[in-house]
């Protein structure tokens, strides 16, 4: 493993939690996912932080996705829905980016707000 990927690396604890989660093998979509992400990861500029903080908030989604079933039923049924143009010019960027936009989107609904009421 050269340098840089060892750097990579240190900003994704879920790193081998996520390449040896154990899907069934006719689970398509996890392993499409977690193919994407190791190209991502180990393609982006560490020396920019925009990148490495992707590289970060899609390491934290896909460790996610490994522990909570709820978030990886979501996450494959909208993954398909995702549309991206031809005049894209970074299309694993996109990708990853409508991920991370499923799993904001998927936080804001199953997050519970408590209002605690006053008591006399």
């Amino acid at each position: 493993m050269n340098k840089k990927n060892k750097l990579v690396l240190d900003h994704c604890p879920n790193f081998y939690r996520i390449i040896n989660f154990d899907y069934f093998e006719e689970d398509a979509v996890t392993e499409k996912l977690i193919k994407i992400y190791k190209d991502f990861i180990f393609k982006v500029d560490i020396a920019n932080r925009e990148e490495l903080h992707m590289v970060k908030k899609i390491d934290f989604v896909l460790g996610k996705y490994v522990d909570d079933n709820s978030f990886r039923f979501k996450l494959q049924q909208e993954v398909f829905q995702v549309k991206i143009t031809k005049s894209c010019p970074n299309v694993l960027k996109t990708i990853i980016e409508n991920i991370i936009a499923i799993f904001n989107r998927y936080e804001e609904e199953t997050t519970r707000k408590f209002y605690i009421a006053r008591w006399i």
